[in-house]
């Protein structure tokens, strides 16, 4: 289940573009982590929407920045939760971008490594199970589980972004982080829709270099290379149901176009279908109380 976490305190709020989502400050959070706990739910995918940005995303690397002290009570509180962080700079930069940009605007690749290392190394010092780098940025992956091994962080696990493509289903979550880029795009280091073939490229790249889970992102769009990541790799594969697919259908719903839990429970389905191991979704909370409510008809 993923997690938009902001700065304050009794903040619960709604996200426009994303029905049933919200903005939690860390202490109404921990509360619903708790609940969701308690419905069966045994993950979540936590990203951080900080006040302040600047040129290299600073508040990313602090120790007690928004996602730090989320991680921290989160694993106070809910000690069997599994806690995945977010690792990438675009919702903490002022220009929007995923890594260090220089004065011509072009994204700096081993520059941004650095910054990505250490911000994936303070949320394992805060707790966080996993690490999951969305950033894109070559080497990554390596250049993460070697700081988080030289610093005894060697049981962090990192959920590698391997297959994350430049689609257009992602408005809907830089809406709620605030993340779209003050200029250009990120089509120089996000993947070329219409390519399979790098895919699978990525994704080697990536095993080789220490990943422990690979992520392919959108998910509904690109069944076809989730279905070839599982023939071609034996790590766990994860698919994302991006913020966009998740409003499509809502929005439909809200039409009355197409029944909601139908249409959940059919494209999660076809996902599994398709070969993911795991599945991020905006539904989850709404699965598991269909799943729950089915389960105790049944016992009834």
């Amino acid at each position: 289940m993923p997690f938009f976490v902001v700065d304050g305190s009794k903040i619960v709020e709604s996200i426009a573009s994303m029905p049933n989502m919200f903005h939690y400050s860390v202490d109404t959070l921990v509360q619903e982590v708790k609940d969701i706990y308690n419905m069966g739910i045994r993950s979540v995918l936590i990203f951080g929407v900080p006040q302040k940005k600047d040129e290299k995303g600073s508040e990313a690397l602090r120790a007690d920045g928004i996602v730090q002290r989320a991680v921290q009570e989160i694993k106070a509180k809910v000690p069997e939760m599994v806690v995945i962080t977010d690792v990438c700079l675009c919702a903490y930069t002022s220009h929007g971008h995923c890594g260090i940009v220089d004065e011509k605007g072009r994204v700096i690749n081993d520059v941004s490594l650095t910054h990505i290392s250490k911000m994936a190394l303070s949320h394992a010092k805060s707790g966080a199970d996993i690490v999951a780098p969305s950033d894109m940025m070559d080497g990554r992956v390596s250049a993460i589980r070697s700081v988080l091994d030289n610093d005894g962080y060697e049981d962090t696990a990192i959920l590698s972004y391997a297959v994350k493509y430049a689609s257009c289903f992602y408005g809907p979550f830089r809406d709620a982080v605030g993340s779209a880029p003050a200029f250009g795009d990120r089509k120089t280091y996000q993947m070329d829709i219409s390519n399979v073939r790098e895919a699978v490229k990525e994704i080697c790249l990536d095993v080789n270099e220490g990943a422990d889970f690979i992520m392919i992102k959108p998910a509904l769009p690109y069944l076809d290379v989730i279905s070839k990541a599982r023939s071609r790799c034996d790590l766990p594969i994860v698919a994302y149901q991006v913020s966009g697919e998740y409003s499509m259908i809502c929005a439909s719903a809200e039409k009355g176009w197409i029944d909601k839990d139908k249409a959940m429970i059919e494209t999660l389905t076809s996902i599994k279908r398709a070969g993911a191991d795991l599945i991020i979704t905006y539904f989850t909370k709404r699965y598991a109380e269909v799943v729950n409510s089915y389960s105790s008809r049944k016992t009834k």
